[in-house]
Order: structure tokens, then C-alpha cells, then sequence
């Protein structure tokens, strides 16, 4: 499997193509947008001048990698010829179902269909297609160039055989492959969104402010990021949708966002992607600051 199709130029789209050109393959980028597109490369360029001012790659291995990606505005084309394709578009189910019904019309019948959904179903994914067996979960994690983790989520009828192709390139990618299985949220958004739903409604309920909660997590916890922050990267509306996709999936309250979650997202702030949600992230320097509604104490 040496083409890749990735569809979506966004954060973690421009990411997957990053890392799957810089390990050797040929890589079709494709989105709706000429300007993400643009905007894609632009990123993937500074990530890799990165790598090259920290000596992990070369300045021929920034330009062998540049040359393997190709761009597309057209799904149809950009798929035509796929070993595997990898989807990386919003967080919507909608828009999921739609596009994986235009990758089995238009890429290869062998090809392997893969999402990067951090929650939804793929054996709902796969019902869309006329090849359940060759549709899989390949969900990285933010900042792609970076982190190794990949969890890799079987449907009901996806095949040993594509199970073991996929763990088998994500190691080739210098990743750590994990199989799970196919239920709401899988294993890292299961655990993970509950402890950041638990955080808002700490802050919610006026126990602490932005600053004391995600220091508690650092210091107390030894986690390397607070959860108010790392919920500012990941974006409040993937937050949120996740956190419904998981009330929904098991039918269980416990999953219920918090509602100054709702009225944060209601209100556009989403974390780093429009500049403010528990931090601000419009001042231009690295260091964390408390975005103006949360520097006094948030109650219910």
C-alpha cells in the first residue's frame, strides 16, 4: 500500500498527511477548500522546518516529503487511486456517513476505507459502504508529527486481514498501534472526555477557577497538560459532540456535558481554533492566560 488518500487539509488531516509523505508514501490531500489546502501545506512546511532545526530529519528528507503530497479539491479524483484512504473531516456523523458513501463509489474496490473519528461508529460507518470487511478506524492523535499513539478500531465485520495491514502500516509510520474494539468513544475518548466534563463542572460549580484545576492536574496528577487546556486544543464543540456521542451510544447520564460546556460552544468560544475558551489564545506569547470570563469565580 503505497497511495494514500487523506480527505480533510484541517488539524489532523494536514497531520496524517505529514507523517504517511514523510515515511515514503504518495499522498493525495483533499478538501473542498483550496484555501485549507493552502493553508495545509503551509503548516506542513513550518512542522517539518521544525524537524530539520531539531535534527530529526534532513533538508532533503523536508523536500522528499514535500514532493509526495498531492492536492485535490475533488473527492472522485483525489481517491481514483487509493490503497488506503483516510478520512479526517469535522467531527459529524452527517458528514461522515455522506463522504464514506462518495470514497465506495469512487476509490478502488480493494482499497481499505479508514476514519480518523475519535467516537463514532465504525460499523455505522461501514453500513454506508458495499465493503464492511476493508472499513476501519485509524484514529492518531493531536499533533500527529508527534504523538504515537494510534488506536486502531475494528467494526463488527471489518477483516483480520485489514485489522493487521493497518496495525502493520502505523508501525511503518514510527507509531504504536493499539486494537480496540467498537464502542462508543473506544478507549481514549471513553476515559478521557468524562475527566474533562468533570473538570467544567468543577469550574462550573464555582470549586475552583481555570487555573487552580488544570495546576491540580499537572502537579497532582503528573499529567503534562491541564484538562481545561488540552479541552481549549482539542476544540469545546469536539468536547461536546463526543461528549453526546458517548450519552447517546450507552444511554447513560453519567455522559451528560456540562451545560456551561453548551453555552461556551453556543457561544462560538472553542478553544484555540477561535482564539478563547477557558484560556485566550490572542495574545501572542506562550504563556497560559485565563480568557476575561473565567478570571472571576464561575458559579452555577
Amino acid at each position: 500500500m503505497k497511495n494514500i488518500s487523506v480527505i480533510g487539509a484541517g488539524t489532523m488531516g494536514n497531520g496524517i498527511a505529514h507523517v504517511f509523505a514523510q515515511f515514503g508514501y504518495k499522498v493525495n490531500l483533499i478538501d473542498v477548500s483550496e484555501e485549507a489546502l493552502k493553508k495545509a501545506l503551509a503548516t506542513i512546511g513550518k512542522n517539518l522546518d521544525r524537524q530539520v532545526a531539531k535534527g530529526s530529519l534532513t533538508e532533503a528528507d523536508k523536500e522528499n516529503t514535500l514532493k509526495n503530497l498531492t492536492t485535490y479539491t475533488d473527492l472522485k479524483t483525489g481517491v481514483s487511486d487509493a490503497h488506503l484512504v483516510v478520512e479526517a473531516a469535522t467531527e459529524n456523523v452527517d458528514l461522515k456517513l455522506k463522504i464514506f458513501r462518495d470514497m465506495d463509489a469512487f476509490a478502488p474496490a480493494n482499497a481499505i476505507l479508514s476514519t480518523n473519528t475519535s467516537s463514532i461508529s465504525i460499523t455505522r460507518i461501514a453500513a454506508q459502504t458495499k465493503r464492511p470487511d476493508k472499513v476501519i478506524g485509524m484514529h492518531f492523535m493531536n499533533p500527529v508529527p508527534v504523538m504515537k499513539l494510534v488506536e486502531v478500531i475494528r467494526g463488527y465485520a471489518t477483516s483480520d486481514e485489514v485489522t493487521s495491514a493497518v496495525m502493520e502500516m502505523s508501525r511503518k509510520l514510527a507509531k504504536v498501534p493499539v486494537e480496540v474494539n467498537d464502542y462508543p468513544g473506544f478507549v481514549a475518548n471513553k476515559i478521557l472526555m468524562p475527566m474533562i466534563n468533570e473538570a467544567i463542572i468543577t469550574l462550573w460549580q464555582g470549586t475552583a477557577g481555570v487555573e487552580e484545576i488544570d495546576t491540580v492536574m499537572k502537579l497532582g496528577m503528573a499529567h503534562p497538560m491541564g484538562p481545561l487546556q488540552l479541552a481549549d486544543f482539542i476544540g469545546l464543540d469536539v468536547c461536546l459532540s463526543i461528549l453526546r456521542v458517548l450519552q447517546e451510544g450507552f444511554g447513560e447520564d453519567k455522559y451528560a456535558p456540562c451545560p456551561l460546556l453548551v453555552n461556551m460552544v453556543t457561544a462560538g468560544k472553542l478553544g484555540v481554533k477561535s482564539g478563547e475558551g477557558f484560556y485566550s489564545w490572542t495574545h501572542g506569547t506562550k504563556d497560559l492566560v485565563v480568557a476575561d470570563n473565567f478570571r472571576k469565580k464561575v458559579t452555577a
